[in-house]
């Protein structure tokens, strides 16, 4: 799952939000030196990764994409339309207005952003800047998106040309996400109230 999704299944407390959505800056057993909530919140992400990336629905999706030039690229650009599904049926998983919920994060991680990995830091501004999380909302901000992961891969990723890809199977995509989110919620819920309890040890 990408930026989005992550943040929303870590729950309401913006230490455990702002530990997801740094995690993959943070290599392994480093999470030690940061809050409890932020700790919590890296091994969250770990989990929800790992739970992604094994599971059947998302190796469908990930499968169909994979032989339209994207190789290897295919599982990274998977997570973004599973984000932009997420986003564009935003009220019927918050309550929260989207753009709402995008400030509240915004406010977190600029508050908190000397607290992150520098490379996380670096990122912030652009985040913000650009409206991130808003962009998933629309296939014209998500190709904009992938266009500037394309770049930064030199070309070699083909992502400016994977919103075409989705729109070519967008009903297909739609429906495994629904299908995975719905799993992957209950699993990322009891993962976090574990996590959680063992934190109060």
């Amino acid at each position: 799952m990408n930026f989005l999704a992550h943040i929303y299944l870590s729950g309401e407390d913006p230490q455990i939000q702002l530990g997801n959505f740094m995690a993959d800056a943070v290599k392994g057993k480093q999470f030690d030196s940061f809050t409890p909530g932020v700790t919590t919140g890296i091994l969250l992400h770990r989990f929800i990764d790992s739970y992604t990336d094994a599971h059947s629905i998302f190796r469908k999706s990930r499968r169909r994409l994979y032989g339209k030039q994207f190789g290897h690229y295919s599982g990274v650009i998977i997570d973004m339309f599973y984000d932009h599904f997420l986003a564009s049926n935003w009220s019927q998983f918050h309550e929260l207005s989207l753009d709402t919920f995008a400030q509240k994060f915004y406010q977190n991680i600029s508050q908190n952003r000397a607290m992150t990995p520098h490379k996380t830091q670096r990122m912030i501004p652009y985040m913000i800047d650009q409206n991130w999380l808003i962009q998933y909302q629309s296939l014209e901000g998500l190709n904009i998106i992938l266009s500037q992961m394309n770049r930064r891969t030199k070309g070699r990723s083909n992502m400016d040309q994977a919103t075409q890809a989705l729109k070519q199977d967008y009903d297909l995509y739609q429906a495994e996400f629904f299908e995975f989110f719905d799993r992957l919620k209950i699993e990322a819920a009891q993962e976090l109230r574990r996590l959680t309890l063992e934190r109060k040890k």
